[in-house]
């Protein structure tokens, strides 16, 4: 197909984002060896924008330069311009944006690129006003500089062509296997203990303003807490989750959080909401309330389990990606009020609500109210808090007339199958069978419309397109997905799909000589650097969560392949921990759930009530580190499994506890079960490191 440069061709691509530039007067190009051959066919430089259709930031730089005619010529003129969406495309994102890292830059969105035609950086930044303001160039200037530079001195063009390459290429390489040291015993406590020093005591979350949910640590912070009872701690994580829970970066009237607070307080978010960020809150409130019972965060987990299954399905029946920051180009125009909206919505009530809600005539943000109740976060008698619901559901109901900010509903794989297994997980715990049915029918979707026969995977499906080969991130995540189905309904599919697909892992992703994946497949589009590494962004790292994966794959066929490969990624974070621990917190979480697991087999007929009030001890009672089997009287578990054998006593639905290859005394009575699940729960916390 001939490709027409001097003009904008984004109107062929499937990406909300990229169809949102579609009609700028600059000549965007989608990402494509063909774009990358005209730059140097021309002799111009390539400019790459980076950004989300979340992205409020990107949203401004968009109105204030791309819109703008002048500076379209501008660009026109002296680049090739390239548009990418991160969320499509975060192979090309990771890339650049540890480039701009390397010149000392802090990252982020919209992230801004120039690269020779041969797509190696130069020089960037992030999000340039259209004049010189906030300490920042004007972009119209960064423009004909950049150009300049690139046509008067090449020396130094290639000399940050060749230093940023190099340290790219550096960046991708981990250590061989042989040079590792073993991971300390009590490494998992110890990161624990200095990750509580970074808490603010006040509100919770980590450091200062902007405040992230940083979900991993979180989790790593409470798991230490239940293995040495640690006080500290478990404050830690509670603080923060009641705060979060009760801040303006939740959405107290629709459900869902924001993506992260702009202050201290979690008042003020950036309003976007993203699947990932909500699939981590599900899972981590719902392994906490296993063993704290707090209504809040069980009313918040319901909340957002809703707002998933009511704004989030995409047309397939899988997860869309994102609800955007602004509406009518106003970033939280759709949450905010004034005080004489909800007035005039709840009449006599108002009173009541806005005393709860911090809602006042002068606003608590820019004049304008963000719902929230931090001032009083603990919940009120049973009777408020029926009359504050009542109106919530009103003010919800009156919201729903306003025009929504835009929605993003392309289907990504990686962040489907973490949303799986949150569901899951959720649905177990709560005995919400709705919840379990849409992450049923999310993985059904994936499978449908986003993978070969072949077990290969796309990472984007969207109007029935599915584009990019899958990457690392979207086998770890569907796999996660896949397991947690297999563990809820023990049907044979999901693990075999789980095998598939960690079969392909090994086959085109796995680095041998460090035992670790790499981000793309060896067969994928070349890009300038093949990233390997096992640090956390803002979604959990796909290395992370393959060693979790690895090690439920291991327990439950018993295939020695997978053994081995869970204990060569852990070498991998055995070295790295020495390094920095904070960015390697979902591997670190994975390794200890690794030494704690506990394999929880139920033997019982399915649609029996018997196994299934087993099944709802286990839900209410286990731990996060519980590998759950249900398993058919007519079925064999593997020959390595501790449970081989091990059938239903007196013919009734029995339960099993295995830990470290060794399996308790069979239990038939749900209420026994329970209680042997919190003993071995604390002696397990007692004996890991």
């Amino acid at each position: 197909m001939t490709i027409d440069f001097a003009r904008n061709n984004l109107d062929r691509e499937t990406s909300p984002y990229l169809v949102q530039h579609a009609d700028n007067p600059v000549h965007w190009q989608g990402w494509s060896q063909a774009a990358l051959d005209e730059a140097a066919r021309t002799g111009k430089p390539v400019l790459l924008s980076v950004g989300y259709a979340a992205c409020h930031w990107c949203h401004v730089m968009a109105h204030e330069s791309f819109e703008n005619p002048a500076v379209a010529e501008l660009m026109n003129r002296l680049f090739i311009n390239i548009k990418v969406d991160r969320e499509e495309r975060p192979d090309i994102d990771t890339i650049y944006q540890t480039a701009l890292a390397m010149l000392g830059e802090q990252g982020g969105w919209p992230l801004t690129m120039f690269l020779t035609p041969e797509g190696k950086p130069f020089w960037g930044g992030t999000y340039f006003p259209p004049e010189t303001r906030y300490g920042r160039p004007g972009f119209p200037a960064v423009l004909e500089r950049v150009r300049e530079v690139y046509e008067t001195d090449r020396e130094t063009i290639d000399k940050n062509v060749d230093a940023l390459t190099n340290g790219l290429r550096q960046n991708a390489k981990l250590p061989d296997a042989e040079s590792r040291p073993q991971l300390a015993a009590d490494v998992l406590d110890r990161a624990a203990q200095r990750l509580l020093q970074e808490f603010d005591p006040t509100f919770g979350g980590i450091g200062q303003a902007p405040k992230f949910p940083q979900v991993p640590i979180l989790e790593m912070v409470w798991r230490a807490h239940l293995r040495s009872d640690n006080a500290d701690m478990r404050h830690a994580v509670m603080n923060t989750l009641i705060h979060m829970a009760q801040g303006g970066i939740y959405d107290h009237l629709g459900g869902g959080f924001a993506r992260y607070s702009v202050d201290a307080e979690w008042l003020a978010p950036h309003f976007e909401k993203m699947l990932y960020d909500n699939s981590a809150l599900l899972m981590l409130m719902t392994q906490v309330w296993r063993r704290e019972n707090h209504p809040l965060l069980q009313q918040r987990v319901h909340e957002t389990a809703e707002w998933v299954l009511r704004e989030m399905i995409a047309e397939n029946g899988a997860f869309a990606a994102t609800l955007d920051a602004d509406s009518e180009g106003v970033e939280g125009k759709f949450y905010v009020w004034d005080e004489a909206e909800v007035d005039q919505v709840l009449g006599v009530d108002a009173a009541l609500f806005k005393s709860h809600y911090d809602v006042t005539a002068d606003g608590n943000f820019e004049h304008q109210n963000i719902l929230n109740r931090r001032l009083q976060p603990d919940l009120m008698d049973a009777e408020t808090e029926a009359m504050l619901a009542d109106c919530r559901s009103r003010l919800l109901a009156h919201r729903a007339g306003r025009v929504r900010p835009g929605w993003d509903d392309k289907v990504l794989a990686d962040w489907n199958g973490v949303m799986i297994a949150a569901l899951v997980e959720a649905g177990m715990t709560f005995a919400e069978d709705s919840w379990i049915d849409a992450a049923r029918q999310a993985f059904d979707a994936v499978v449908r419309d986003m993978a070969d026969d072949q077990g290969r995977l796309s990472h984007s499906f969207r109007v029935g397109d599915a584009r990019h080969a899958g990457m690392l991130d979207d086998y770890a995540g569907m796999i996660r997905g896949a397991l947690a189905l297999h563990e809820v309904s023990g049907e044979a599919r999901y693990l075999d799909h789980a095998e598939t697909w960690a079969d392909t892992l090994e086959k085109h992703f796995l680095e041998p000589d460090s035992g670790a994946y790499h981000f793309t497949a060896d067969d994928a589009e070349a890009l300038i650097v093949r990233s390997l590494s096992i640090a956390d962004n803002a979604t959990p790292n796909g290395n992370g969560l393959m060693i979790e994966n690895l090690s439920r794959l291991w327990r439950l066929t018993g295939k020695p392949a997978w053994r081995q490969r869970l204990q060569a990624l852990g070498d991998v974070v055995a070295d790295q921990v020495t390094r920095n621990f904070f960015p390697i917190a979902t591997a670190l979480n994975a390794i200890a759930f690794d030494m704690a697991a506990l394999d929880v087999v139920v033997v019982g007929p399915p649609d029996d009530a018997a196994t299934d009030a087993l099944l709802r001890a286990v839900a209410l009672t286990a731990g996060p580190d519980r590998l759950q089997l249900r398993v058919d009287p007519e079925t064999a578990l593997p020959a390595h499994h501790p449970a081989h054998g091990k059938s239903m006593a007196q013919g009734r639905a029995t339960a099993y506890l295995c830990r470290q290859m060794v399996c308790g005394l069979p239990i038939t009575d749900p209420e026994t079960l329970a209680q042997a699940l919190t003993q071995t729960l604390a002696a397990t916390n007692a004996e890991t490191p």
